[in-house]
């Protein structure tokens, strides 16, 4: 448990806009209160994307994606001018350089300055020319992120990074495709990722070696993965071909053209699931298992690639940077993409504002409150009391969250009814070494 530590004196402002963004972060806490105390609120620090931030391109001329944009829009309260629309033929897997760039230059010309990242609402296509759609929007159509052959390819200034605006920081704009195999299909995977919003869940994260070495080379990071997260989550480090008949799986990382089984298991809502193999990301036409079956067997989130990408781990999600930074609080869109050295052979399908460890959660032990909370990033924090939600906020501590375990702090037993924590220099320290 974090201990406070006398603070510097400093002052730290909060718009107000900001303010009442963050104070719908809050939850009062029941377990263990006392009849007669009531829980603070506490406001934590904006460290994800938001709504307002996210831009919904719809395809005009696919009512699929229109009625997907329009839903999805309503359940994540999408601002309307956030809703990007784009017209080109549909159900096509594929479409040209040139015909993307008149899409993008449509995209580019109407999306608002605050936006830091898209949603597409469709399915096909999921391929520009020799890269994925996803990234394509993303950085810009780019020949750097192809390869002919087994070769390396453009990285992604935004991997491993503690940005929270990419598009500010590196002219990035992360996109995530909500792809499904029927429009009841991707209704059901907008579901799951709003209702997995702040349930800092226990499930399962289950990283699975399997026979086909090729396809297995993440494994070499399975074991620091258990030494980071190990005390925050229950890990399973399974040799197998698949795993089958297992309840609360929250992560399925593996590697095999065909993956057996996946339907027997449950997927906790926010769940992500990805297997290493060559073309996983032709998500309708694949000659191995479409990256859609994981969506379908009830994932939030998954990757494949969209042509050969040969088992360059830096071309799939890194293990320890995309759970260290859902462990976090990050969103999936953001979980994701910084996971992701050299994303350009590759698509992201699944909904993108999924934050299963959000928000924060308070309990008694009798003298003071405790709170626990996923959703800071490792870095120095300031804590500040007021009695009013709008201050004046005083310094009473500082303390640090070293990693992307949770964080277990020991309010002041002052009896104020609101806090903040306010950073002081969050960093990325997912990775350690």
């Amino acid at each position: 448990m974090a201990w406070l530590k006398p603070p510097r004196p400093r002052r730290v402002g909060i718009p107000l806009s900001l303010w009442l963004a963050l104070a719908s972060l809050g939850a009062f806490a029941e377990t263990g209160q006392p009849p007669a105390t009531l829980a603070p609120l506490v406001l934590l620090p904006r460290q994800a994307l938001g709504p307002e931030e996210l831009g919904v391109i719809v395809n005009d001329r696919d009512p699929r994606s229109r009625r997907i944009a329009r839903e999805y829009s309503a359940k994540r309260r999408i601002p309307p001018e956030n809703l990007i629309h784009v017209s080109f033929p549909p159900h096509r897997r594929m479409i040209t350089p040139e015909q993307f760039q008149a899409i993008q230059a449509r995209v580019t010309a109407t999306t608002p300055e605050r936006v830091q990242a898209y949603a597409l609402t469709w399915t096909e296509p999921y391929r520009v020319g020799c890269m994925s759609i996803t990234t394509a929007f993303a950085a810009g159509y780019d020949e750097s992120f192809c390869a002919d052959g087994c070769r390396a390819t453009k990285a992604s200034p935004y991997f491993a990074s503690a940005s929270l605006r990419p598009s500010t920081d590196f002219g990035w704009r992360p996109t995530m495709a909500l792809a499904g195999s029927s429009l009841d299909a991707v209704r059901a995977l907008i579901d799951r990722g709003v209702a997995s919003d702040d349930t800092r869940p226990s499930g399962t994260v289950y990283l699975v070696k399997t026979s086909d070495a090729a396809r297995s080379v993440r494994a070499q990071s399975f074991g620091r993965v258990q030494a980071l997260f190990g005390a925050a989550i229950r890990i399973e480090r399974i040799e197998a071909d698949a795993i089958a008949h297992q309840q609360n799986v929250l992560v399925y990382l593996t590697g095999a053209a065909e993956v057996p089984e996946i339907a027997t298991n449950q997927f906790l809502p926010g769940a992500i699931a990805d297997h290493l193999t060559s073309t996983g990301g032709q998500l309708t036409d694949s000659r191995q298992m479409s990256s859609l079956a994981w969506l379908d067997a009830g994932a939030t989130g998954s990757y494949g690639s969209v042509v050969e990408p040969c088992n360059f781990t830096a071309k799939f999600p890194d293990p320890v940077i995309l759970i260290g930074t859902y462990l976090s609080g990050a969103t999936l869109i953001e979980a994701y993409w910084k996971s992701l050295l050299m994303p350009g052979q590759g698509i992201l399908i699944g909904e993108p504002l999924a934050r299963p460890f959000g928000g924060y959660e308070l309990t008694f032990d009798g003298a003071a409150w405790i709170l626990k909370t996923f959703a800071l990033l490792p870095g120095r924090y300031r804590l500040e009391s007021a009695d009013q939600p709008m201050g004046p906020y005083r310094p009473v501590g500082a303390f640090v969250k070293p990693d992307a375990n949770p964080l277990r702090l020991r309010l002041p037993t002052d009896g104020k009814p609101y806090y903040r924590v306010v950073a002081a220099d969050a960093v990325a320290a997912i990775d350690d070494g």
